[in-house]
């Protein structure tokens, strides 16, 4: 991964650190964000489909080849019915857990095993690639701020801009050009327009108020 494709749900994660601080920015709404990227991807691959406003699997067999959205879309196939705004916040650490595992596999995290208090166990995930996390916050800020048309814009990239635009990781963003990057991220489906934008109203009405932690 480090040398590849990064999944929508790891460019989120990515995204939501500060590498000056070595903190995440938002961690109230990391699992939520996450979560948002995983079901943006999944319906843009086609592989959750909206029913009447419901998170429907294609069909019990599809599988995208990627641990993190292959767990979510069992979770889903296995779960009573919920709308694409349930799903953003329903067992959303889940989807966060598999991501840092994926990340922490590719070298891209590190996984340091802590005691609370001298006593309970936890783990503390820190950074270890954070050049890789640089270009991710050059690339989004390019495309906030650069002069490149929305629909000159990526998919992918587009979609990873509007959903953190959302959870307030990229301050100073014009309105109208995170609308733009929304368009293009929903197109060409207009169900796919309304799951971005349940998901993107999820987001922005969680955890209003910005902080920092170590260990994402």
């Amino acid at each position: 991964m480090p040398n590849g494709p990064l999944s929508l749900p790891a460019r989120l994660y990515l995204l939501a650190w500060d590498t000056a601080r070595r903190e995440v920015t938002e961690p109230a709404r990391l699992p939520a964000l996450v979560r948002a990227g995983a079901l943006a991807e999944l319906a843009q691959r086609g592989l959750l489909i909206d029913d009447e406003g419901i998170a429907t699997p294609l069909d019990l067999d599809s599988r995208s080849g990627d641990a993190v959205l292959d767990g979510l879309l069992e979770l889903v196939s296995e779960s009573c019915p919920h709308g694409w705004r349930t799903w953003v916040t329903l067992r959303a650490r889940h989807t966060l857990d598999a991501v840092r595992e994926q990340l922490v596999a590719e070298g891209v995290l590190r996984a340091e095993k802590r005691r609370v208090l001298g006593v309970f166990p936890s783990v503390e995930h820190v950074l270890d690639d954070a050049a890789r996390v640089d270009v991710l916050h050059r690339e989004a800020r390019q495309i906030l701020d650069g002069p490149a048309p929305a629909e000159d814009v990526p998919r992918p990239a587009a979609t990873a801009v509007a959903l953190a635009s959302a959870a307030g990781l990229l301050p100073g963003a014009d309105d109208r050009r995170v609308e733009h990057l929304a368009l293009r991220a929903g197109t060409p489906a207009p169900a796919l327009d309304g799951i971005l934008r349940a998901l993107r109203t999820t987001l922005t009405e969680s955890a209003p108020t910005p902080s920092y932690t170590r260990g994402g």
